[in-house]
């Protein structure tokens, strides 16, 4: 969803008498909940949709194969995570040198990467020092408010 588009739809919600909008599209879901006197934004959900199979003559029984569950380690280190909601960005702009590389040693309140929300660019600055483990994220991708974007050593 447009930027703009999204902030003109905050405008009206939060202008309007109602307290609640949710709007799905193509790109999306976007819900927007008024709170008080403030608007809250949940995060944009980009998932494609889940393809329907259909079932398959002759199959065995859903029941008679157990599903094995899909337990996702924990990150060994710390985790810096992302203060909002926008687009994350390693770098400054599309030609500069990424704020943090895999094996660089940050230190506390070093930037280590922008996150653009509503054409505004942040600096996110390392919360945590040692060595970067991970990264989590891609150039450009959309990222959440708590997401984890780096592990650090």
């Amino acid at each position: 969803m447009d930027l703009r588009k999204l902030k003109t739809l905050i405008d009206l919600v939060s202008e309007s008498n109602i307290s609640e909008l949710e709007i799905t599209e193509a790109e999306g879901k976007v819900r927007i909940v008024k709170a008080g006197t403030a608007v809250a934004v949940a995060a944009p959900v980009y998932a494609p949709p889940a393809p329907v199979a259909a079932p398959v003559a002759g199959a065995a029984p859903a029941a008679a194969a157990p599903a094995a569950p899909v337990a996702e380690a924990a990150p060994e280190g710390k985790v810096i995570k992302s203060p909002m909601v926008g687009t994350f960005y390693r770098a400054a702009s599309p030609g500069a040198k990424a704020f943090a590389e895999l094996g660089d040693q940050i230190k506390v309140g070093q930037p280590v990467c922008i996150i653009e929300a509503m054409k505004i660019m942040n600096e996110i600055e390392a919360d945590c020092e040692g060595k970067v483990l991970r990264i989590l994220c891609e150039n450009g991708q959309a990222v959440e408010f708590g997401q984890p974007l780096f592990i650090v050593e």
